[in-house]
């Protein structure tokens, strides 16, 4: 992952909040019929399909993931139960209940597909998982899909295209 992560010094932390909770914006490459652990490229591959389907049954499918839905969070995520994090218990092989979460995917639109590669441009509620996204597209589709790379470029109102490096 990479892209635009703001940073609040001083007596700008009393804002933070509002960045977390403000809607994000991501490029996403999903990587179509291999699947992973952690829905994302850092995981062990666990299956892999042929990919079957051209850019209109995925540009077809995408307006099904738009709107409120329902997501379930990863198990390789930083959310905690009972205080840790639900990524040390998959680590450790043990599988815990993990509640959905409501998010909503504002745009979703596909800006290149070239199999078995798909680049998104995804504008979305705080808290949802685009790996997760990627999966579930994956699902659908038949064949299984991982995140293959992310770049946030926006988050409220900060847009990448006006960020500065820390250097």
């Amino acid at each position: 992952a990479s892209g635009l992560l703001p940073i609040c010094f001083g007596h700008a932390t009393r804002f933070a909040q509002f960045l977390l909770d403000a809607p994000k914006r991501y490029l996403a490459t999903v990587r179509f019929g291999t699947t992973t652990t952690t829905h994302d490229a850092e995981g062990d591959v666990v299956g892999s399909h042929p990919v079957t389907f051209d850019r209109a049954a995925l540009t077809a499918l995408l307006g099904r993931f738009t709107g409120p839905q329902t997501q379930i969070p990863p198990a390789h995520s930083a959310l905690k139960l009972a205080g840790r994090p639900y990524y040390d218990y998959a680590r450790r092989g043990v599988d815990i209940p993990r509640a959905p979460r409501s998010v909503t995917i504002h745009r979703l639109d596909l800006l290149s597909f070239e199999p078995p590669d798909a680049t998104l441009d995804v504008a979305c509620s705080k808290g949802t998982y685009v790996r997760t996204l990627a999966a579930d597209l994956g699902a659908a589709l038949g064949c299984g899909a991982h995140l293959a790379g992310l770049r946030r470029t926006a988050s409220g109102g900060f847009a990448l295209g006006n960020a500065v490096t820390l250097e």
